[in-house]
């Protein structure tokens, strides 16, 4: 029995791919790429404690990366300076939608002066909890036009779901619909994985799915038992510690890994920011093959 066992294992060594019978006994690191943070995470701080104390707070705490739009109480000048004098980049330039739509040329001159190579819309208006056909179509059209604009100046467009969208249309979704009738060539989106989750949808499926349409993560996690359903807002404090609420990180970065998407940024709105962030980007550390 003993050499009946030893050899199935061998078998099952032998059909593994050489990269995954590695990944089985390498102990590597899940996340290798740079972690960044969305500046909105500290948007409490700030005032407190100042945006060059802040900014030394994600510095110290091993992130590289930041995702925002211009900080408030300085100029874009001061801003990029501040990140600068830290060795701290701006990837993904945020800005709202209406600005994409009116404002598009002043959004380019800013994204491209922080050297971001990303522009992050957040939440297309709508009646809260109503989110509809009529708001995703005109979405859709907008998201083409500015994106087509932004392409040309050498910056990719990027839509943030909230989660809102998940609600049905014809055999899927309004954020399939979105997805499906966007041009891949001008409009990529970003998957916060907390939201894709409250609004009742799997994380990896949706990276499989769609594996060529997402460019970047925000990374947090939502309290064991939280009520979800499709506005896209919840209590802040239901964000929790990475690794301790409900969602999969290993598998969602492990498959993001496999499709070459390596941009994340830790968000986290709750109270006690301060304490969970460090223990975060502990967690997202520890994770092996």
């Amino acid at each position: 029995m003993k050499s009946i066992t030893s050899l199935l294992i061998l078998l099952f060594l032998i059909t593994l791919s050489p990269k995954e019978s590695m990944a089985q006994n390498s102990g590597d690191p899940v996340l290798t790429a740079e972690l960044g943070v969305q500046l909105y995470t500290y948007r409490n701080v700030v005032p407190e404690k100042g945006l060059e104390t802040t900014l030394d707070i994600i510095r110290e705490s091993g992130m590289t990366l930041i995702e925002s739009g211009v900080a408030n109480g300085v100029t874009l000048e001061q801003y990029k300076a501040l990140l600068d004098a830290r060795g701290i980049t701006l990837p993904s330039y945020s800005t709202g939608y209406e600005d994409i739509v009116n404002n598009v040329d002043e959004v380019i001159k800013n994204a491209k002066f922080m050297g971001a190579e990303y522009v992050m819309v957040p939440w297309i208006p709508h009646e809260v909890g109503s989110f509809n056909f009529i708001n995703a179509s005109q979405a859709v059209e907008d998201f083409n036009k500015a994106g087509k604009t932004l392409t040309e100046n050498g910056l990719i467009l990027q839509y943030h779901f909230h989660g809102y969208e998940i609600v049905p249309h014809k055999n899927g979704s309004l954020l399939d619909y979105i997805i499906e009738n966007t041009n891949p060539e001008y409009v990529s989106f970003q998957m916060d994985v907390y939201w894709i989750h409250f609004g009742g949808e799997n994380p990896e499926r949706l990276l499989r799915k769609y594996p060529d349409r997402w460019k970047s993560f925000h990374l947090k996690d939502m309290k064991k038992g939280t009520y979800r359903d499709h506005t896209g807002l919840s209590d802040p404090n239901t964000n929790v510690v990475l690794g301790e609420g409900e969602i999969d990180f290993e598998g969602i970065i492990k498959t993001a890994n496999e499709l070459g998407i390596d941009l994340f940024f830790l968000e986290d709105e709750s109270d006690h920011l301060l304490t969970q962030v460090p223990l975060s980007i502990k967690y997202l550390r520890s994770l092996k093959y």
